[in-house]
């Protein structure tokens, strides 16, 4: 293939990127409960955005402010919640295609670009309204800019532009910087002179110097991924087969050091990501492959050098061979990628509960939510809520610059819902509901549960509606159960 057709190296990846993240975009117009903050936030004025920055979710700033020019340029709705992300990962499908064929050649560059999509990971996180896929997009533009850089265009734009590009990502996820360890490691690799390595340092520090004050105001909301379970065993299982597939594809590489090759750049963006959030997990509980979903690019990278060679071997039916492997693979991760785009796929469905609190809502009735995170349904869908009373509540999420507003003490929640004749609560289904731990939570439950009967009860795609009505006053039922 002559170098005046490259552009298909990065094209084919990136309308084949396109076309898996457009395929089931909607997923028949549900939206879980992450993807509700990103919208009830992204709705919000860039001042309200700040103010609950300064409570809450200052990790994703920056993210909440770009998808607010999103919403305000193309309107809130399911398409342009997701589509940065489907954009995104087409930008890193393109980018790692464009680094495959530089440094392995032009099949290693399609495979790398293709396989990316193709990718469980990222098939999830192509149709995701949250940064993750950004990121990803992010550190696949600052390592093209970084092989342009040691491949002899070390223009000081280069260094200027991947200094600003690893800003951006850090700034989107802060746990992104673990991108330049893998690049320091490229450069060991690679044996970077000098003046490569001065202008690298200068890079990153300005980068690493921008994103520090949100690592360090973020501490102070680490409370938020209190969460994520401790690091155990089961857990290293995927991140180990995923890294020793990318051995298995550097040992086709045949790497040497002293080289810039497809594993000196592939290998380290895979493992030290993987291996640092290991690291870091084993001091605070951070364990979650999304946080690295850019480690994905190097183990494309890696793949694509492996099957790049396979396909070589058949000089006059490449593009055929190549095919077929794509056609394979497609219908290999068919059931998987049919599964990632069915509305069932995530946790819960903040639309599909606030369509049953349409039809099961009356006039005059109160609605609580159990937990309080649960106003998400609301704040995402306040016409299905139209005529309901939040009489838990005393200060709204933008008034009180947060998530999910604040309610008022158990005492005076109590009192407010026994003068009421009919309460909607919307919680949790009963596969994935949690006991009420909070005292607030736990007051709403036992009003119910002993001074209110229940005449209609729904559950859809992890939410539930539970509609109560007051007993007779001086009728209760003595430890009678919460509706939960």
């Amino acid at each position: 293939m002559s170098c005046r057709r490259t552009p298909v190296v990065w094209a084919v990846p990136v309308l084949w990127t396109l076309a898996l993240g457009l395929w089931g975009l909607t997923r028949q117009g549900s939206v879980w409960r992450d993807e509700a903050a990103t919208w009830q936030v992204a709705e919000r004025s860039p001042g309200e955005i700040w103010r609950m920055l300064a409570n809450v979710d200052v990790v994703h700033g920056c993210y909440y402010l770009l998808m607010h020019v999103v919403f305000e340029w193309f309107g809130a709705g399911v398409v342009s919640l997701r589509m940065p992300s489907v954009l995104a990962g087409a930008v890193a499908a393109g980018c790692v295609a464009v680094v495959g064929s530089r440094l392995g050649g032009v099949w290693v560059g399609l495979v790398a670009g293709t396989a990316f999509g193709l990718l469980p990971a990222v098939q999830f996180q192509l149709q995701e309204g949250r940064a993750y896929a950004l990121v990803a997009a992010g550190a696949a533009v600052a390592t093209l800019l970084l092989v342009n850089a040691l491949q002899g265009e070390g223009r000081r734009w280069l260094w200027a532009a991947y200094g600003g590009v690893v800003l951006f990502a850090g700034l989107l996820n802060w746990l992104s910087l673990m991108l330049l360890a893998a690049h320091a490691v490229t450069l060991l690799w690679c044996g970077a002179g000098r003046r490569v390595w001065a202008r690298w340092a200068v890079a990153s520090g300005a980068a690493v110097a921008g994103v520090l004050p949100l690592v360090l105001f973020s501490r102070g909301q680490a409370e938020q991924v209190s969460w994520i379970p401790p690091l155990s065993w089961q857990m290293l299982i995927g991140p180990t087969v995923l890294v020793a597939i990318g051995c298995a594809g550097a040992l086709v590489d045949r790497p040497r050091v002293g080289r810039l090759s497809v594993t000196a750049v592939g290998l380290p963006l895979l493992v030290v990501p993987q291996a640092g959030l290991v690291l870091v997990s084993l001091v605070k509980p951070l364990y979650m492959d999304r946080y690295v979903l850019y480690s994905m690019l190097g183990l494309t990278l890696l793949i694509g050098s492996s099957l790049g060679a396979a396909i070589r071997t058949f000089p006059k039916a490449r593009g055929w061979v190549l095919a077929g492997v794509l056609g394979l693979a497609t219908v290999a991760l068919l059931p998987y990628s049919l599964a990632k785009r069915a509305p069932e796929s995530r946790v819960d469905d903040v639309l599909a509960v606030a369509s049953d609190v349409r039809r099961l809502k009356g006039d005059g009735d109160a609605v609580v939510f159990v937990p309080a995170a649960r106003r998400d349904a609301w704040l995402v869908s306040p016409d299905a809520f139209a005529g309901l009373r939040d009489v838990a509540l005393v200060e709204g999420p933008r008034e009180s610059g947060t998530l999910k507003g604040i309610e008022a003490e158990p005492g005076r929640i109590r009192d407010v819902l026994l003068g009421e004749r009919r309460v909607l609560l919307v919680t949790d289904a009963k596969d994935i509901a949690r006991p009420a731990r909070a005292a607030r939570d736990r007051a709403k439950a036992e009003v119910l549960g002993r001074y209110f009967r229940v005449v209609a009860d729904e559950q859809v795609r992890g939410r539930r509606v539970t509609v109560y009505e007051r007993l007779p006053v001086g009728v209760s039922v003595p430890g009678g159960p919460s509706g939960r």
